[in-house]
């Protein structure tokens, strides 16, 4: 439970304002039905009903998305019934609706849903004791949510920077392993649904450390980075390119079987080879391969391209072994 919250900013945003607005509104609906203004009381216990619904809709199904639509729609058409059946005091309960709209929907959508409720709100006659009280609420209502659109934008705008921070590798620009991570989970799971093969490369460049230590480290980036760009150029848009860590690369590969991998890894070994170069000639790379087994773990696929790594390396470099078959690495051309 805590690490959903924790992992999952929408989430716990709907998880908080749900709890806040049903701890809030409770004592209100008491009162109400107490003092025999049912409606009041009916609208706020069904105004109760549709947040707590939300809340264990997010919880249920992982959509944050349709729930904080969901939720927003109903708390500011919630403080639109308020405002109509009980008049001025009722138009306080629209402020904190204008506010929390911008943390459960995109900010665009949130500008729009609190124009239309102020709206709303301007053509009940009952809730303004003058023209005046009525472009006075308006002016203010306006000014709330300008102040939370502009808060939310850079929100959003610092999340989505810290986000592709934490996914991006900064010098290749593609995904990092936290990234892989979460993309062989999904794999796993889609394979185990749909049967689709799965293969998991792992390469190596030969002797990069050498390459460093000889001519330094920015011809050794620029090797990282001509090699992402020929993988990028000869792979499918559906393949994945991760960087594993210093000269270490992940391929994955879906609906890749057996056979095909064969024919994909012979072509990728012979590109890297003829056009990945340094200052001292050729660049070549040793290929660990291995095929997702049925109802197999993440770990245990990984670790098995991994050791068809090492083996490839241990064999002499510039090789291609593949995990079901340790014994019979595909050999570099001269």
């Amino acid at each position: 439970m805590f690490h959903r919250l924790k992992n999952d900013f929408r989430l716990s945003i709907i998880t908080l304002l749900g709890l806040s607005a049903v701890f809030g509104i409770t004592p209100f609906a008491l009162v109400r039905l107490w003092q025999g203004d049912m409606m009041a009381g009916l609208v706020d216990m069904s105004i109760m009903l549709g947040i707590s619904s939300s809340v264990f809709y997010a919880w249920s199904t992982g959509d944050t998305k349709r729930s904080g639509m969901l939720l927003a729609v109903i708390a500011c058409g919630g403080a639109i019934a308020i405002a109509t059946i009980v008049g001025e005091p009722g138009l306080f309960w629209l402020y904190p609706c204008l506010v929390t709209t911008f943390f459960l929907v995109n900010p665009r959508l949130a500008g729009v849903l609190n124009l239309l409720s102020i709206v709303a709100l301007m053509m009940v006659d009952k809730a303004f004791s003058s023209t005046v009280h009525m472009w006075s609420f308006a002016a203010t209502a306006v000014m709330v949510s300008l102040c939370a659109y502009v808060y939310a934008h850079r929100n959003h705008s610092q999340r989505k920077r810290l986000r592709h921070l934490a996914t991006i590798d900064p010098l290749t620009g593609i995904k990092n392993r936290r990234s892989m991570d979460e993309e062989l989970n999904l794999a796993a799971a889609n394979a185990e649904r749909s049967g689709l093969p799965y293969a998991l490369v792992i390469l190596d460049l030969d002797y990069f450390k050498k390459i460093n230590d000889r001519y330094g480290h920015h011809i050794g980036d620029k090797v990282l980075t001509d090699l992402v760009a020929l993988l990028e150029h000869n792979t499918r848009r559906s393949d994945h390119i991760f960087r594993y860590g210093g000269e270490e690369f992940v391929l994955l590969l879906p609906g890749v079987d057996g056979a095909s991998a064969r024919t994909v890894m012979a072509s990728l070994q012979a590109v890297i080879q003829k056009r990945l170069r340094h200052p001292g000639g050729s660049v070549t790379a040793s290929f660990g391969v291995a095929q997702l087994g049925h109802g197999e773990s993440v770990a245990s696929w990984l670790a098995r391209a991994d050791s068809a790594l090492y083996a490839a390396k241990e064999s002499g470099r510039n090789r291609i072994v593949f995990a079901d078959e340790p014994g019979q690495p595909m050999l570099g051309s001269a």
